[in-house]
Order: structure tokens, then sequence, then C-alpha cells
């Protein structure tokens, strides 16, 4: 009887640097290869496979924490890489950023990130293509535009890997289309395992009241976003609601907004994004920053999304001292980022004076809570085995005990990087 490895390289027990190394008659299919962070800003990468093993990557979206360790692979050989038509330039340009930024720490140039776009094969959603043993198919994950689940079929197993997945729907993305998808297997995320998101509308409005809170009475405010994909979905939000405002987006915001709203098929709604890049204002250089927090009443859109660098790190400083001001954060803030110090001390950095400004978190996240990944669970009738994870220890732990409650017949894993679970095919 042939055996199925699937081997956990990275996001085991922890979020981010999502690698796991599918493995089938001696050879293996590779689901993301990304990196995290430690506190310092120096980046950590998967653990080593040897690329000679590896018959092809999938990578699912275009996220660092999903593909910023993809070109080690092609130090040494040449496979190919499959991931949507969207992804393929976004993730060139989160790349070359990495490179720009943390060159100094990265086992990897230019070359290999040239010969990892040589090689990538572009599939569009619910398309299937072969890599020999391995059959497959890219869904919709409505986590970002280009995100995808992929199925994997080996003779007859099938298995799921949801990559970063949304199934509420959201102004950019329509939600996960895993009501397609039959698997034995399921590989999922679990960030946000242990909670439930509010209602979408509910939390526009309260972002909406809070913003007219501080512009009314002058102040200015800052809304620090990923630059790739909730950047665009906050812009859709603030026009939908406050057409009229001054908004002003910065930092590489505009590049990857550029790039999305040449792929009009995978956004929701695409007019609206097109309306809002066209009637809000690009911030261009560092000039129109230093004007931009001189003003009274403007909402200010900037990477990066936990306060790490970026033009949001400036203007955050601009703006704390003030008590008119607001600084709303609208994405997940790790552990030893600046945007978690802030929430949790009231301060960016160690030593500074506390923030003034109006602190708030706003949950815009754009991964399925608790609910949303047990109905991918519950779609999946032939599921046997589900592996976890891609979230912090304790999130995973709970997320497990409710996967047990709804089925305990269920094999259930929560592996931590470097283990590997053997299953029969």
């Amino acid at each position: 009887m042939n055996k199925v490895e699937i081997k956990i390289l990275g996001g085991g027990r922890e979020v981010g640097r999502s690698a796991v190394a599918l493995g089938y008659n001696g050879k293996y299919l590779l689901l993301d290869h990304g990196v995290n962070f430690t506190e310092n800003d120096i980046p950590q990468f998967p653990q080593h496979i040897r690329p000679s093993l590896i018959e092809g990557i999938i990578l699912s979206h275009a996220h660092l924490d999903h593909v910023g360790a993809a070109p080690l692979i092609y130090s040494s050989t040449k496979v190919p890489t499959v991931t949507t038509m969207l992804s393929k330039p976004l993730i060139r340009v989160m790349i070359e950023d990495f490179l720009r930024i943390s060159g100094y720490y990265i086992p990897y140039e230019y070359q290999e990130l040239n010969v990892l776009m040589d090689n990538i094969m572009e599939l569009d959603l619910n398309e299937s293509i072969e890599l020999n043993d391995f059959q497959i198919s890219l869904f919709n994950a409505g986590h970002i535009p280009g995100s995808a689940m992929t199925l994997i079929k080996l003779d007859n197993l099938k298995i799921l890997y949801t990559g970063d997945v949304n199934t509420a729907e959201t102004k950019l993305v329509k939600p996960a289309d895993y009501e397609s998808v039959d698997a034995d297997i399921i590989i999922t995320e679990a960030t946000y395992g242990n909670s439930q998101h509010p209602l979408r509308t509910l939390v526009e409005r309260e972002l909406i009241d809070s913003i007219l809170e501080s512009v009314e009475d002058e102040g200015n405010v800052l809304i620090p976003v990923f630059s790739l994909g909730r950047a665009q979905e906050l812009l859709c939000v603030l026009y939908s609601y406050l057409s009229g405002l001054d908004v002003y987006y910065d930092g590489m915001v505009r590049y990857i907004s550029e790039i999305i709203s040449s792929y009009p098929e995978y956004i929701n709604m695409y007019g609206l994004l097109i309306k809002s890049l066209r009637e809000f204002n690009m911030v261009r250089n560092s000039s129109e920053r230093r004007k931009l927090v001189r003003e009274k009443g403007v909402v200010i859109i900037a990477s990066a999304g936990m306060l790490k660098g970026g033009p949001a790190q400036y203007y955050a400083k601009q703006l704390a001292s003030n008590p008119k001001n607001g600084i709303f954060l609208v994405s997940y803030q790790a552990k030893g980022t600046p945007g978690r110090k802030l929430l949790e001390s009231g301060v960016l950095e160690d030593n500074s004076p506390l923030v003034k400004a109006k602190v708030r978190w706003f949950d815009f996240s754009s991964h399925a809570d608790s609910e949303g990944l047990l109905k991918i669970l519950k779609n999946a009738r032939s599921v046997k085995h589900v592996i976890v994870m891609h979230t912090e220890e304790s999130t995973g732990r709970e997320f497990v005990r409710r996967i047990r409650n709804y089925d305990d017949s269920l094999n259930i894993y929560y592996p931590a990087n470097g283990e590997s679970i053997t299953i029969d095919v």
C-alpha cells in the first residue's frame, strides 16, 4: 500500500512561514514556502528540504509568509511553480520589496527570483494540471485577490490545502469556493480558530463612525494596512460610506493597487475599487507626506499594517501626540510588532511617550473564523484526517477541541515544525 507523507516545514504552531512538503513515491510537492520575522525584523525561513526531491511548488497567494522563501528552491534546481495569473506579478513585487529591505539576511538574490518567475505556470481558478503523480486544481480561497485553495489528487486520495482562507464575502473578494471541494485530508490554517468575527457591516459602521468623530473634530486618522489586500478593501469601504472625504493612500499600496486593478476577474466589486483609486488621493513623495500631516480632517491609508516601517510608521509618530487624531488598526498584529505594542502598552516604541491619539482596533480579518473553518470541514463529506497549522499554539489547541466537538471520529493532527504525518493511500 502506498503512503502519503505530510511534513510541516513552517507554519507549525505559529502564524506565518507556511511551508508543507507533500511526499508521494519519493517525490515532494511543496505547498507554499514563506517567511516570518523575529522581533528584530530578521527573517526566519522554513526547515530545509533537498530541492532535488521537489516535483513542483504551489504558491497559494503572494503574501510573504507564503512565498518569501520560494526562490531558495531555485538556487540548485528548476521545477514548475503553480499559482494564479494575478499572484504571479504580485509575487515579484512582494519579493523584490523583501530583497530591498531585508537583503542582508536573505540567502538568495535577484537571480533566484528571476528563475522562480521564469518557471511559474499560471493556472486559473477551477482549472487543473498534472505534475507527474500530482493532479492539482485551484479554487478561490477568498483571502485576497488571486488567492487559491489547492486540491491535490493522488490515485484515489484527495488532499485540500486551504492556504489562507476566508468564507465571508468582502468588497474585494468573493468568499472561498469551498462548496466545490471534497477531500479525504484537509490541511487547514487556523489563525482565528478560537474566535468568531463580528458581522462585517457592523465593523464597517464602527470604523466609519470613529473616523467621523475624529475628522469632524479637525483631527486626522491613520489606518495602517497590509499593502496587498487590506489596503484595497479599506479603500472600497471608505468610498462606500465617505466618497466625499479627503482620503489619501501611500506606500506600496500604490503599486499593488495598480496591479490588482488590471485583473477585474479576481475582484468582487471591481467598479467600487476603480472609483476609490481614481477619486481618492495618491501620496507621491516625502514632501507631500510632510505636508499632509499638517492638514486637518484627512484620512491616510498607508503601509505597513503592523507599523513595522513604511510611511505608516512616519505618520503614526507625527499624529501620536494629538488626542484629536486617530490611529485605527485593521490588521492582525503579531507579537513584538509596533502595532501590538501600541495596542497593549499605548506606546509606539519602548521608552517613547504614551500615544495621545485615539487608538482602536477593528476586525477586518481576511481569514475565516472558527465557524467558517468548520464549514469547510463539514462540506468535505469524505474527510477523515485534519491537519491544523498557521496558528498560535493556544489558538490551535482550542480549534482542535472544537473540531473534536463537531466530529470525534476524525483523525486530527496539530504538528510542530519538523513533524511528519504518514497516511495510507
